[in-house]
Formats: C-alpha cells, structure tokens, sequence
C-alpha cells in the first residue's frame, strides 16, 4: 500500500450546518459534487461530510456513540499569532474551544476546538515544520 490517505470523511448529524461550518468558518473550497455528501478539498487530501447514520451503514456498524472518538484533525499554521487568530475566529461562529492555545510540551503553540458534531481539530504553530498560511 502507498503511503497516502486520499479521504477522510465525518460522519455528521446536520449536513446543512456540518456544510456551512466548513465553507464559511473554516472557509475550504468546496468540490462540486452532486447528492448528499460534501466535498472539501485540501493540500493533499479530500475531506467529506456525509450523514452519520448513512456513514455507520455503509460500515456496517451502529451509528451510535459518544465521548473522544480515538482520534483527531490538526491544521498546522505558520505561527503562535495564527493559532490565537483561528481560534477565536471559529470561537466567534459558535465552535467550543475545548483546550485554549499554550505552549506545547513538544516545543510548539496548540490549543483545540470542537466542530459542531464534535470532531476535534488541533490547530498548532509548530516552529520544526515549515508551513505557509
């Protein structure tokens, strides 16, 4: 197998707001894509949104289920000052910030907020990875 993940898809409880949360906070361009999913593109890899429950059958598993689902998404910004900026701008549409931004034991800024089905996103400067805003 090549090492690559092409797609990460989110199970969501409101494709609507799951959509716009997406497009207009976290402002990735959207796929054009018809039918019930949401297509986001991103350097690299897609990132869907598609209803839970059509998610949990399409798997074969039960769409029920809460607490830390094992996993998060980080978005890697440029500095500490990016970090605090996107932040408060998800904080202003409405995202909890579930551990605000402090410096890391692994010599970088990172703080967490939760999408509006939950998901967590870690947003982090970190100074041994170079990335452009």
């Amino acid at each position: 197998m090549e090492p690559r993940i092409t797609l990460i898809t989110l199970g969501v409880t409101d494709l609507e707001r799951a959509t716009r949360f997406y497009a207009e906070c976290l402002e990735l361009p959207r796929h054009p894509w018809p039918g019930n999913i949401a297509f986001f593109a991103t350097q690299g890899t897609m990132l869907a949104l598609y209803p839970r429950a059509a998610l949990a059958a399409d798997a074969g598993v039960a769409p029920e289920g809460t607490g830390f689902p094992g996993f998060t998404l980080a978005h890697n910004v440029a500095s500490a000052a990016a970090v605090d900026a996107l932040l408060a701008h998800v904080q202003a549409w409405g995202a909890p910030i579930v551990k605000p931004a402090q410096s890391a034991e692994w010599g970088g800024y990172s703080g967490y907020f939760a999408d509006p089905d939950g998901y967590l996103w870690e947003v982090a400067y970190n100074p041994f990875l170079s990335v452009e805003d």
